[in-house]
C-alpha cells in the first residue's frame, strides 16, 4: 500500500494528530544547537510517545503521570540552569511544556493551546539567531502551524490537508503586505529592552587574553567575522598588505599568557597622514564591545543609538557588548603615527619580562647587542633577518609548546602560527630593552564577486607586534611576514588537512563551483543582514526619501504612527466593504459556490452543463458514484434550499452561506478514473 493510500485510509483524528506532532517537532528542532542535550531528547521522546498512542488508538496518560512529568521537566531545568528565569531556562521550559501539552491533545481547545505554545516557541528562536537560514526554517514552520490551525477549524468530514495548506499559504500571502508595511514604517527606536547574554565568551576569535597555542585552532574557523564595503571610487580597498583590523592590545606577559593591561597607559597621540579611507563594516556578534576598524581610525565610528570611544591603544569600543549584527561607518588612515616620540618612564612596562623565563632568548639578546650594536632599528631588522634565514616555518601544527615559549620557538621547534611568532618576537624585543607589545585583530580578507563586499573570516585572525622607536613612536612590525611573506601580500591562509571525505568531494565537485555557491549564499545572507537586521532609523529615512516621502525629513515616530494609522483605516474600510458585500449580496456567494461545485464534479469526470442547478448535479453524482457521493448530494440539496427557501431570523442567509462555504472545504470529492492507455 502506498503512503498516499495509507493516509487516505487513516482515521482523521490519527492523521491530524500525527501532522501536528510533525509540525511541533520541526518547530523544536532548531533549538538543538543551544539547549541542553537532554531537553531535545526528552521533548522528542514525548512527541514519539504521543504519536505511538495516536497510532495504536491508546488512551492518553492520566493526571498523575502528567504531574510527575511536569515536575521532572521543572526539576531538570533548575538543576541544569540553577534558575527558572532568563533566556535559556525560559526557552527550555517552553519547549518541554509544548511537548508535554501534546499528551493532553484531546479536543480542539487543547489543539489551540498547543498552537499558541508553538507560535511562542517559534519566536524564541530569534533570541539566539536572526540569520536567513533560521528565518527560512521559521517560515516553513509558520505555514505548517497555520495549516494545522485551519484544519482544526474544519470539524465536519475529512478535509484534505492539501486544502488546508492552500488556505494557510493564501493567508500567509495576504499577511505579507501587512508585514512589509509594518516593517518599513514602524518607527525605528533604540531598543527598550534586551536579552542579556548568559556568557561573554566571544565568538569572533579574539580575546583580551592570548595563551600561546590557542589562536592556531581559530584558523580552522571559516565563518564570517565581518564584512567591509569600501567607499572608494572603484570600491577597492587599500593595498592588501595594509589591511590590519585592530582589536585588543596585549602588553602583560606571565611567561605563557598575554593579557590586556591599562597600567602605564600613555595618550594615543595619534597623527594621521594622507587621505582617509571611508568604509562601512557589518560586524558579526562577538558579545564584546570591540569595534574592529582598519588601522588607524582618528574619528569615532558612526553607530546607531550609541557612542564609541577610543582607548590609548587605538582600539575603539562600543558602549555595550555587541550581541547582534552591527553595521557602522568609519574612516581610517593607513599612514599614521602614534605614541610618544621620546622615551618616557611609562614605557618601562613594555620592556618587563617574568623573572627566570626564557633564559636562552635573553642570551640571544645579549649576543645580538654585541654583534649589531645598541641601535633599536638595527636590532629589529636583525631579528627579522633571523626569522627569514633561520629555517623557521609558519604552520597550523606547531606541536607541544614548552614552558619557555620563546626559547622553544627560537631554538626548539622553530615553527608556529602567528601568535607563536609574534610572542617570541616581542619577548626578544623586550630582552633587547626595546618597548614592544602584541596587537591582535584580523588581517586580510577576500572580495565577494557577487556583491562586492570584502569578507573577513575568523581564519583571518592575526597577531602582530608593535615596537617603540625614538622619533617614530609605536611602529607596526609583523614578524609573520618574515617567515611567510604571502600571508599579508597575497593573503595566503593556512588550511587544515582535508580528510578522505573532503578529498573525495573535491574529485566529484569542482572546487570553483563550490566557491561560487558559497559566494552567492554569503551575498544573499549579507543582503539579509543589510536590509533586514540592520534596517535602522537612518536607513528607514533614506528609503522613505526614495519612495518620494522626502517631506518627512528625519522620520519621527509621531509622523510614522499617523501613516500607519491611515493605512490601517484604509485596510479596515476595504475589509468592511467586502464583509458588507458578502452579507447583503448573498446571491453572489451562492453563484460562486455553485460554480466551484460544478468545476469539482467536472474535474472528477462527470459530464455537466455549466448552468446545471444543484439538484441536477446531485442526481447525476448519485447516479455516477452511488453512496460515495452521498455527502456531496446532501450538500448540493442544502445549497439549493438556501437559494430558494426563505431565510429565517434564526438562520439568516449570510450565516447559512458561511456554513455552506465552510462545509464545502471539508467534502471529499471523487477522483477522476485513470485513463486507459490505447
Amino acid at each position: 500500500m502506498t503512503l498516499r493510500a495509507r493516509l487516505d485510509a487513516m482515521p482523521r483524528d490519527m492523521r491530524d494528530t500525527l501532522f501536528v506532532l510533525a509540525v511541533v517537532a520541526w518547530v523544536i528542532a532548531p533549538h538543538a544547537s543551544h539547549l541542553p542535550w537532554w531537553t531535545l531528547g526528552l521533548a522528542l521522546c514525548l512527541l514519539a510517545w504521543r504519536g505511538l498512542l495516536a497510532w495504536r488508538a491508546r488512551p492518553l496518560p492520566g493526571r498523575w503521570v502528567m504531574g510527575a512529568l511536569l515536575l521532572l521537566a521543572v526539576g531538570a531545568t533548575w538543576l541544569t540552569h540553577r534558575s527558572l528565569v532568563g533566556r535559556d531556562p525560559g526557552v527550555t521550559l517552553i519547549v518541554l511544556l509544548l511537548a508535554l501539552k501534546t499528551l493532553e491533545l484531546r479536543a480542539r481547545r487543547d489543539a489551540l493551546v498547543v498552537f499558541f505554545l508553538a507560535f511562542f516557541t517559534l519566536l524564541s528562536h530569534f533570541f539566539y539567531s536572526q540569520s536567513l537560514a533560521i528565518a527560512a526554517a521559521q517560515l516553513i514552520a509558520l505555514v505548517g502551524l497555520l495549516t494545522a490551525v485551519v484544519n482544526a477549524h474544519l470539524p465536519v468530514g475529512r478535509p484534505p490537508l492539501a486544502d488546508s495548506l492552500r488556505i494557510a499559504a493564501r493567508l500567509t500571502l495576504w499577511g505579507t503586505p501587512v508585514m512589509l508595511v509594518l516593517f518599513l514604517l514602524f518607527p525605528r527606536m533604540a531598543p527598550l529592552w534586551g536579552m542579556p547574554g548568559d556568557e561573554l565568551a566571544g565568538r569572533s576569535g579574539l580575546s583580551p587574553e592570548m595563551t600561546v597555542g590557542e589562536v592556531a585552532r581559530l584558523a580552522l574557523d571559516d565563518s564570517v567575522a565581518l564584512r567591509v564595503r569600501f567607499d572608494t571610487p572603484q570600491g577597492e580597498p587599500p593595498p592588501r598588505s595594509t589591511l590590519y583590523f585592530r582589536g585588543p592590545v596585549l602588553s602583560e606577559f606571565d611567561g605563557r599568557q598575554w593579557r590586556e593591561s591599562w597600567e602605564g597607559s600613555l595618550p594615543a597621540q595619534l597623527q594621521v597622514r594622507g587621505p582617509a579611507v571611508p568604509y562601512e563594516i557589518t560586524l558579526e556578534p562577538s558579545r564584546r564591545r570591540w569595534l574592529l576598524t582598519l588601522d588607524a581610525a582618528a574619528t569615532a565610528p558612526e553607530l546607531s543609538g550609541q557612542r564609541a570611544r577610543m582607548t590609548p591603544q587605538l582600539q575603539w569600543l562600543a558602549q555595550r557588548p555587541i550581541t547582534d549584527v552591527l553595521r557602522y561607518r568609519a574612516q581610517s588612515h593607513v599612514d599614521f603615527q602614534h605614541g610618544p616620540l621620546q622615551r618616557v618612564p611609562q614605557l618601562a612596562v613594555y620592556t618587563a619580562l617574568p623573572e627566570g623565563s626564557d633564559p636562552r632568548t635573553l642570551a640571544l639578546a645579549t649576543q645580538m647587542r654585541a654583534d649589531v650594536g645598541a641601535r633599536p632599528a638595527a636590532l629589529v631588522e636583525a631579528a627579522l633577518a633571523r626569522l627569514r634565514t633561520g629555517g623557521y616555518r609558519y604552520t597550523l601544527e606547531p606541536g607541544v609548546v614548552a614552558a619557555n615559549t620563546a626559547d622553544d620557538f627560537w631554538f626548539g621547534s622553530k615553527q608556529g602560527f602567528c601568535e607563536h611568532i609574534a610572542s617570541a618576537f616581542v619577548v626578544l624585543m623586550r630582552a633587547l630593552d626595546i618597548p614592544a607589545r602584541i596587537v591582535t585583530g584580523f588581517q586580510g580578507g577576500e572580495r565577494n564577486p557577487v556583491d562586492g563586499y570584502w569578507t573577513v573570516r575568523n581564519s583571518d585572525a592575526h597577531a602582530w607586534a608593535e615596537v617603540w622607536l625614538a622619533g617614530q613612536g609605536w611602529v607596526r612590525v609583523d614578524p609573520t611576514t618574515a617567515v611567510a611573506p604571502g600571508r599579508t601580500s597575497e593573503l595566503q591562509r593556512l588550511a587544515a588537512p582535508r580528510g578522505a571525505f573532503g578529498q573525495a568531494m573535491d574529485s566529484v565537485i569542482a572546487p570553483g563551483l563550490v566557491q561560487q555557491l558559497r559566494a552567492a549564499w554569503e551575498a544573499v545572507n549579507n543582503g539579509w543582514n543589510q536590509w533586514v537586521l540592520n534596517y535602522t532609523q537612518s536607513r528607514q529615512a533614506d528609503l522613505l526619501r526614495q519612495l518620494g516621502l522626502s517631506s518627512l525629513g528625519t522620520p519621527q515616530w509621531q509622523t510614522l504612527a499617523q501613516w500607519l494609522a491611515g493605512l490601517a483605516a484604509l485596510a479596515a474600510l476595504a475589509v468592511g466593504a467586502w464583509l458588507w458585500r458578502e452579507r447583503h449580496v448573498p446571491e453572489g456567494g451562492w453563484q460562486r459556490l455553485r460554480r466551484q461545485a460544478c468545476t469539482r464534479l467536472q474535474q472528477a469526470g462527470l459530464e455537466l452543463p455549466t448552468n446545471a442547478p444543484p439538484r441536477t448535479m446531485a442526481d447525476l453524482a448519485r447516479a455516477r458514484w452511488g453512496g460515495e457521493a452521498a455527502d456531496i448530494a446532501a450538500w448540493l440539496l442544502r445549497l439549493e434550499h438556501q437559494r430558494y427557501a426563505p431565510a429565517s431570523s434564526d438562520h439568516p442567509a449570510a450565516q447559512q452561506l458561511s456554513r455552506l462555504r465552510r462545509d464545502f472545504k471539508s467534502l471529499r470529492w471523487p477522483r477522476p478514473a485513470p485513463t486507459q492507455a490505447p
